[in-house]
Order: structure tokens, then sequence, then C-alpha cells
């Protein structure tokens, strides 16, 4: 199995210490595509969207929401390694996995792009950044999705949606409740809290940040830890990403009460 290399994200010294990570990491992985499975099967067959409150179906909604981030966020631990660093063959499989349920993406040319967004963030060359000339939310992540716009891709979603109402005999308005609008809110969810945010540019220009900051060109946004995770997955720690790429979204946290800023 030939895997994309990582060697040409930079980081800054020292690298996180992923070797006391071990099987925790696969066991969070694995914990977040069981729970995204669970929910979603859930939903699509134990509700009737016509019977349920509008109040109960917006609280399905936003779970099923939170966990499609998950299930994003464990395929982006993956591309850095940081699903079990010791068995890149596990680190693709899980990427892989989580990817094909989360839409059908390819890992690899998912993978391809973000280690270009981690060599070069917020430049022209960050496949991620905006057009140069819209800067707006709504513009910039219209770009960004067609960045990863595929026909093919829309030809397995639109299959496996009417096979789940023709062979498994889910009402459509379940798919559409609880497959396909959590699935576009987790990309804005991904999107608002794990590149606008992060990666836009401040006022008076990039110029403006310290030296560490300017290198990679990314901005933190320090939430209590409750709403750090609930926003994101603590991507709001988008600094400490980009400078410790290979640990787990888990440990970021963790690395903001000893990181020394040079």
């Amino acid at each position: 199995m030939n895997l994309p290399s990582e060697n040409s994200v930079p980081s800054i010294q020292p690298v996180f210490d992923d070797s006391k990570i071990g099987v925790t990491g696969v066991a969070i992985a694995l914990l977040v595509i069981s729970l995204w499975a669970i929910n979603l099967s859930f939903l699509l067959t134990s509700i009737n969207v016509a019977d349920t409150p509008l109040s109960w179906q917006i609280l399905a909604v936003l779970s099923q929401t939170f966990l499609y981030t998950g299930l994003f966020i464990t395929a982006h631990d993956a591309m850095h390694g940081a699903v079990f660093a010791k068995h890149p063959q596990i680190n693709y499989l899980i990427g892989s996995l989580s990817l094909l349920l989360y839409g059908f993406f390819s890992y690899n040319q998912l993978l391809t792009k973000h280690l270009q967004h981690h060599h070069s963030p917020a430049t022209d060359a960050d496949p991620d950044f905006h057009d140069g000339s819209h800067k707006n939310l709504i513009a910039w992540y219209i770009h960004f999705m067609q960045g990863y716009w595929s026909w093919r891709r829309l030809g397995y979603l639109i299959l496996a949606y009417h096979s789940m109402h023709i062979f498994l005999h889910i009402a459509y308005a379940n798919l559409v409740s609880f497959w396909v609008i959590p699935a576009i809110l987790s990309s804005l969810q991904l999107f608002y809290f794990g590149i606008f945010i992060p990666h836009r540019e401040p006022i008076g220009g990039y110029q403006t940040l310290s030296s560490r900051t300017s290198s990679s060109r990314t901005q933190s946004v320090y939430r209590p830890l409750f709403w750090s995770f609930l926003t994101c997955y603590h991507f709001g720690y988008h600094q400490e990403h980009h400078m410790y790429p290979n640990a787990p979204w888990w440990k970021l946290p963790m690395i903001i009460k000893r990181c020394i800023y040079l």
C-alpha cells in the first residue's frame, strides 16, 4: 500500500511526542465512528419525522451534525498519523473509512490538498484559501466547496440516497433530515471554525501577527474547554495544530498548557 508522505508539513520543534498515544487514538477514532453510525441508524429507522416535535428534530439534526464533524476530524487526524502513529496502514484505513462514510471522499486526494494547506496556509498555494478577491464568509465557503466538488462523488451520494430508500425502506424525509442536512451543516461547521476563523486576514494584515504565528498564518480562539470541544473538537486551537500537526484533536488543550512560544 503506497501511503502519501507528510514530510512536507512544517512544524515548530519540539515535535509533539506521539509515542504515548498508542491504541488510545484508535479507540477514540472507533468510538467516534461508532457513535456516528449508531446515532444515524437510530434516526433513520426509529424516528417518524411527521410525528416528532420540531424541537426534538432540531436536537437530532444538531447531534448528528456534531458526529459528522467528528467523523471528518477523525479522518484529518489520520492524515497526520495521529490515530496510530506506529502503524501508517491503520491510519490510512481509518481515515479512508471515515471519509467514505462522511461523503464518499477520496482519502488520497484530500490528504494531498491538506498537506498543501499545511505547507502554505493562507496563501495562493493553499487549496483551502479564498480566491484573493472574495474574502467574505459565503463567497469563501462556496469557493472552498468548489475545490472539493466531484460529479462522481455526487453520483455515489444520489445512488446511496435512493438505495437506502428502496432497499432499506428508509423514508425520504428521514434521509433529508438526518443524513443530508447534517452533512451540509457539518461542512459549514468545519469551514467556519477550521478554515475561516483561523485563517482569515486580521485587521492590519498578516504582517501584524507575531513571528511565530506569521510563519503559519493562523490564529487561535481560546474558548472554555467544553465550548472548544462543542464548536469543532478543539480546532479553535489552530496555531497549536499547525505547530504540532501530529497531535490528535483530543490532545490540543494539553498542548496549550505546555507550549513554549518562540
